[in-house]
């Protein structure tokens, strides 16, 4: 039964496209709340790895990804309400532009981060980058205003001002739009992160990352007033049925884990351990063996592609999870299944030996980049569920597939319910394919039980 239930205050931290400064000011803003001692509790709106790592390094709490299109309301609802419970503050981090999603409905919505704004009530604070304008910036806060109902933009924080003048030229025009400018971020080149092709470089890859944090945090306490942002926010509320009821695919889960395997969603391992399953990790990068007692390995994705060498030189590693196939699952997702395939080619064109569980061939010497919502309609039973489930999550990858020679896991489909060609693949009791779990959609679609 559904039941109502109040939420702490919070913010989203908006922006016009992806590029303003969003993280930017997340991170900064996360660690110098914690740094005045309050209890914050981070989010991420929509499907991504690396940015809710960065908030949980910054806030000291796990921060967990909310999607409209891929996630049921019973999921997102009580991640909503079990995450925030003993907090002060939330910060939800948007993903794109604030009103950008996919044409066809999800679960609940688009994919858009207003989605969460209008289903929780929490005030939106848009990061502006002003950068190359200055009353125009006006115009395009105004644009936001009232453009969709239920979704209150409360302030703007001006990022890459140039000048005093810049910033008196830009809050003078936002200040007939009603709208308050609660700080003003110059331009900063030094406080940039390191990236990679899909995004931020992992935060346990980022050298010195207390410090870069709170530089962030210092750089935030200066330009922006921190005092009145807190101000802004307003409690939310929702209604949530409890028990998102996620079935862990095994009582016991050796679980990859270093920088080759990170790309796991911190929301399936809450739900797993909920449920009473042991996660136990291993290091295939210092060649570590799954444990042999665990009922399945799960292999995540990441950057296998970064560390093909030294995956193709750990033999133990290797052949155990060679010897743990013959008798128990073995799943991968993305950077896990093409490290189950036969090989993986660098982008210097170099081949390297993978563990051959699979028959998949993939390659970066020449990019291709696959990335969308994605449907996947189970084709026999396995770890993942019995066949005819049908899953939600997303795919984001670079890799160029030379062959997939083995039976398809899926049928797949994009957000527009186009069928894909590349469904995963089995063979035995391996399974993988490029496609990253969120949720599943409802086990009867024309009962009464909703997305």
């Amino acid at each position: 039964m559904a039941e109502a239930s109040l939420l702490p205050p919070g913010l989203v931290i908006g922006a016009p496209r992806s590029g303003s400064g969003k993280t930017t000011v997340t991170l900064g803003l996360l660690r110098a709340l914690k740094r005045r001692d309050h209890v914050v509790q981070p989010f991420k709106c929509g499907p991504d790895y690396i940015d809710p790592a960065f908030h949980a390094a910054a806030a000291g709490r796990a921060s967990y990804n909310i999607d409209s299109w891929t996630m049921r309301w019973r999921l997102a609802s009580e991640l909503l309400v079990r995450a925030s419970e003993r907090t002060d503050i939330v910060i939800a981090e948007g993903l794109m532009g604030l009103f950008d999603g996919v044409m066809q409905p999800g679960c609940w919505g688009n994919g858009a981060s207003a989605d969460l704004a209008a289903a929780v009530g929490w005030p939106v604070v848009l990061v502006l980058d002003v950068s190359g304008q200055s009353q125009t910036a006006a115009a395009v806060a105004r644009g936001f205003q009232n453009f969709r109902s239920g979704v209150n933009i409360a302030g703007v924080i001006l990022n890459r001002v140039g000048s005093p003048r810049h910033v008196r030229f830009v809050t003078e025009a936002l200040s007939d739009t009603g709208l308050t400018v609660v700080g003003a971020l110059p331009r900063e080149a030094n406080l940039v992160l390191p990236e990679r092709h899909l995004g931020l470089v992992q935060a346990e890859e980022t050298s010195e990352l207390e410090s870069r944090l709170d530089t962030l945090a210092d750089f935030v306490e200066t330009h922006i007033d921190i005092d009145r942002l807190v101000q802004l926010a307003e409690p939310g509320s929702l209604k949530f049925a409890a028990d998102a009821n996620i079935r862990p695919p095994g009582q016991r889960i050796a679980l990859a884990r270093d920088a080759a395997f990170s790309f796991v969603y911190p929301h399936l391992l809450r739900a797993w351990r909920a449920a009473g399953a042991e996660i136990i990790l291993f290091s295939p990068l210092v060649d570590e063996a799954p444990d042999p007692a665990a009922d399945i390995a799960w292999l995540p994705g990441g950057y296998p592609e970064l560390y093909a060498g030294r995956l193709a030189a750990a033999q133990q590693f290797k052949s155990a999870l060679r010897k743990f196939a013959e008798s128990k699952p073995v799943h991968g997702e993305c950077g896990g299944y093409m490290t189950l395939g036969a090989g993986i080619v660098d982008a210097d064109g170099h081949r390297h030996e993978m563990l051959g569980l699979l028959g998949l061939e993939t390659s970066y010497a020449s990019r291709k980049l696959n990335l969308g919502y994605r449907k996947a309609e189970l084709l026999e039973t396995c770890a993942l569920g019995r066949a005819g489930d049908t899953l939600t999550g997303h795919e984001f990858h670079y890799a160029r597939i030379i062959s997939t020679p083995d039976a398809p896991l899926f049928k797949l489909q994009d957000s527009d319910g186009n069928v894909l060609s590349e469904g995963g693949s089995r063979r035995g009791l391996t399974t993988g394919s490029f496609f990253h779990l969120i949720d599943r959609e409802p086990q009867a679609r024309n009962s009464s039980s909703s997305c």
